[in-house]
């Protein structure tokens, strides 16, 4: 039988969680398919090409790519997207980390078009449309990466807390706001951060 490119892409996720990105090569890949390592180049040319379709089907069930983003409500879908890309990429071990650098795909780029659609039908132009796409993308990826470093060691173990009280005995307004530091409420500071970007887009275009 074939060896089917998806076989490979969900190989190379199961594989990513178990060892990790820095574990991920396309030689293991190939042993855990039992193939040898050429053949796994008739689905991607390189590592890179690899994360990339990694990157997209980690993302393919949390954005449906037949989703149909609303210019009345521009806001609401950016918001509920950037969620759903931190849920699906805190799922993965690493999943910052693969998605980092990535581009999309030949198959993800008519749900680009129609989030550039959605927001030019809004009123951006179409580089603040994009600008305002990778603006909050980045800001995804830079706060789950963050995120996944803070929550587990370099083997992949759960770290320990930072910020323990008593080192802020001394430091009273940072105390006040130690549950930040601690990612106490990711959800809720996550969303802060993403609100006040697509606030700041907002106002931009309202400027003209």
């Amino acid at each position: 039988m074939a060896l089917e490119r998806e076989t490979v892409v969900r190989t190379a996720l199961r594989l990513l969680d178990e060892v990790g990105i820095d574990g991920l090569s396309t030689r293991r890949l190939a042993t855990e398919l039992g193939v040898r390592q050429p053949a796994l180049y008739w689905h991607f040319k390189n590592k890179r090409e690899l994360l990339d379709l990694m990157a997209e089907a980690m993302l393919a069930d949390a954005l449906p790519h037949d989703r149909e983003p609303s210019p009345d409500d521009w806001d609401g879908w950016l918001i509920a997207d950037a969620h759903a890309k931190r849920r699906a990429l805190l799922a993965h071990r690493d999943g910052a980390r693969v998605h980092a650098g990535t581009l999309p795909t030949a198959g993800e780029l008519p749900a680009v078009e129609a989030q550039l659609r959605a927001l030019h039908q809004a009123g951006f132009a179409p580089r603040d449309a994009l600008r305002l796409c990778l603006a909050v993308d980045r800001y995804t990826m830079g706060w789950v990466a963050e995120e996944q470093a803070l929550s587990q060691d370099a083997s992949g173990r759960q770290a320990s807390e930072p910020f323990p009280d008593g080192a802020l005995r001394d430091t009273p307004l940072l105390a006040q706001a130690a549950d930040v530091l601690r990612a106490q409420d990711g959800d809720a500071d996550f969303d802060y951060g993403l609100r006040l970007i697509i606030d700041g887009f907002r106002a931009r275009a309202a400027d003209g």
